[in-house]
């Protein structure tokens, strides 16, 4: 899978990070929440956006493997990811 990554940016609410996937010519968007910045990337409440972007940067590499899997699995849909996204499975 070809996959190329743009700019991220923070939500006009704040509650989502927006990123795009491209694969097979195609654009998708795909979203991470805060809630899940927070739990899994170790970022701190209220950070201003400059730190959340770079929260997203930092783990940028396991969400987007993330976003892969869920797009795999259900092609064709807007991809959110949430904090059970990156729950451990066991």
């Amino acid at each position: 899978m070809e996959i190329i990554e743009f700019e991220p940016s923070v939500s006009a609410d704040g509650r989502t990070v927006i990123f795009q996937l491209s694969t097979r010519g195609r654009d998708l968007e795909c979203a991470v929440t805060r809630e899940a910045l927070e739990q899994h990337f170790w970022l701190q409440r209220g950070a201003g956006e400059e730190r959340v972007l770079k929260t997203f940067a930092d783990g940028r590499k396991r969400i987007t493997a993330v976003a892969e899997r869920k797009l795999l699995a259900r092609p064709g849909e807007k991809v959110l990811l949430t904090i059970s996204d990156f729950a451990a499975r066991g």
